[in-house]
């Protein structure tokens, strides 16, 4: 199979012959231009040449003695060779000569235009003569004192001797043209080189195909798709990107910030897994390739699911505590020891009952009142004791439920890990309320704290006070859904210890 030639080839080929092409016109041009000059310097070489010897005492004298062809032949051969012309040919008004290089035309007629020089002008043409052809001039010869016409000068240079002249610089021409080309096939060469490496060695036909494969997969595949060069620039970016992100121009800061793999991070009302992959070619940092995942329906999935799955824990150890309560029950009653056991009963019941009573009274959005529910059995399960506070109260459906799970669900678990491993006793309180069109969060722990600097840093992406991959993202989002919304977070530490984060989301109009 042929291979055909690749872009940086046929480039280079084009090039050399355009600028062989531009060459050869300009050194024809040159040599035309030079060929005028030179024939234009020999007519007013010639003409200077004959002006000087018409006003010359010598001629004068010649022509009035009585034999002129002896007296100026040698005068004239002489003055030839001395001004390098071809020839200077002396005559009488009636065309006789009496000067020629070639002695047998001495005497015989002179050929060639004399009208005008007759008349006391001057004759310019180029004429083909014994000599060959030729650029010649024609004056008269007066009489001193008068306009009378007592004979004609004519001097001439060869058409040949012209063409010597042009031929004597074909070498510096030549050097010339020679060197414009090499430099010129020089440049193409290096720069067909280096579009060579750009493009790969490709042709033209294969980058087409190339293109528009890649542009049908870019455009086809399900997941967004960003490039962007080693500056964060995007380079490009397909249509699943560009809806995912309702991309404007530029990337927003929390996706510039992705460094690792499968990131969640919160774009408008979606919230996106994202990852991060740098890209070489041979060796050569281009960039990275960001790719982007909608989880938006699979993380409020997630959150029923978790919510459900919390709320079959707490009935699961309730069932469990239950189950305990009522052997021990069972067992006092055989023992004889009824109003024990009734009373016993009847106290586990009413507190059991208490913490469902509280929460479903104070929370009427059903997701969320069963997330604190399986919040606070798994808490049990921890040995922390989660309350809800008494003053918690949300009607309804104020704010959506994805937004208040995610944002109440993460700050519980940030306040279950920071009292984990702590000494007993392990307290955490959640109080929700709306108040002054906005809903408040605030979520109290008895845990370390933190230092003095780091409650700045607690909502970014990635940081945490434990070790160990996929931590610091939980704030991060709550940091999102908070600016989203317009509203405000704050982490404090109390002087009594222990840390307070506290968010507030405006309750759209």
């Amino acid at each position: 199979m042929v291979r055909r030639w690749s872009i940086a080839r046929q480039l280079f080929a084009l090039q050399v012959l355009v600028v062989t092409l531009l060459v050869a016109a300009g050194t024809t041009g040159a040599v035309l231009l030079a060929h005028r000059d030179a024939r234009n310097a020999a007519i007013e070489e010639v003409t200077a040449v004959a002006d000087t010897i018409a006003l010359s005492p010598a001629v004068v004298d010649g022509l009035r003695s009585a034999d002129p062809a002896a007296a100026l032949q040698p005068w004239a051969e002489a003055t030839r060779r001395a001004t390098r012309t071809d020839f200077i040919v002396v005559m009488a008004p009636d065309r006789t000569r009496y000067t020629h290089p070639t002695a047998s035309l001495i005497g015989r007629p002179f050929a060639g235009n004399i009208d005008e020089a007759l008349r006391g002008g001057t004759v310019v043409e180029e004429f083909h003569g014994s000599l060959g052809d030729s650029v010649r001039t024609v004056v008269a010869v007066f009489e001193p004192g008068t306009r009378t016409v007592i004979g004609l000068v004519s001097v001439g240079i060869t058409t040949a001797a012209i063409n010597r002249s042009l031929l004597a610089r074909l070498p510096a021409v030549a050097t010339a043209t020679g060197g414009a080309l090499l430099l010129a096939a020089g440049g193409s060469w290096l720069l067909s080189r280096r579009l060579r490496r750009q493009t790969h060695g490709l042709g033209p036909a294969e980058m087409t195909r190339m293109y528009e494969y890649y542009d049908a997969v870019l455009h086809a595949v399900r997941e967004g798709l960003i490039v962007v060069d080693r500056n964060g620039h995007v380079e490009l970016i397909n249509d699943e990107a560009r809806r995912l992100l309702d991309f404007g121009g530029d990337l927003p800061a929390e996706i510039k910030s992705v460094m690792g793999e499968d990131e969640p991070v919160l774009a408008g009302d979606r919230i996106l897994v994202v990852s991060r992959r740098e890209t070489r070619f041979d060796g050569r940092v281009l960039g990275s390739v960001l790719t982007l995942r909608d989880h938006t329906e699979l993380r409020a999935l997630t959150g029923e699911l978790d919510s459900v799955r919390g709320l079959t824990e707490a009935l699961r150890a309730q069932a469990h505590e239950a189950a305990n309560r009522l052997h021990t029950v069972l067992t006092m009653v055989e023992l004889g020891r009824t109003g024990e056991a009734i009373a016993l009963a009847t106290a586990e019941l009413a507190l059991a009952q208490q913490l469902t009573d509280q929460v479903v009274g104070a929370v009427e959005e059903p997701a969320l009142a069963a997330l604190l529910l399986g919040k606070s059995a798994q808490a049990g399960e921890r040995g922390v004791e989660l309350t809800v506070d008494p003053a918690s109260f949300l009607a309804g459906h104020v704010l959506p439920s994805r937004d208040l799970l995610t944002v109440v669900g993460n700050l519980v678990d940030n306040a279950l890990e920071a009292v984990a491993g702590r000494d007993l006793p392990r307290r955490v309180s959640v109080l929700i309320r709306q108040e002054d069109g906005e809903v408040l969060v605030r979520v109290r722990d008895n845990g370390p704290g933190l230092r003095p600097g780091e409650a700045a840093e607690a909502f970014r992406r990635g940081w945490s006070t434990k070790p160990g991959e996929g931590r610091g993202v939980g704030l991060s989002l709550v940091r999102q859904i908070t600016e989203r919304y317009g509203g405000t977070y704050a982490l404090e530490s109390p002087a009594e210890g222990g840390a307070v984060l506290t968010v507030r989301l405006p309750v759209p109009s």
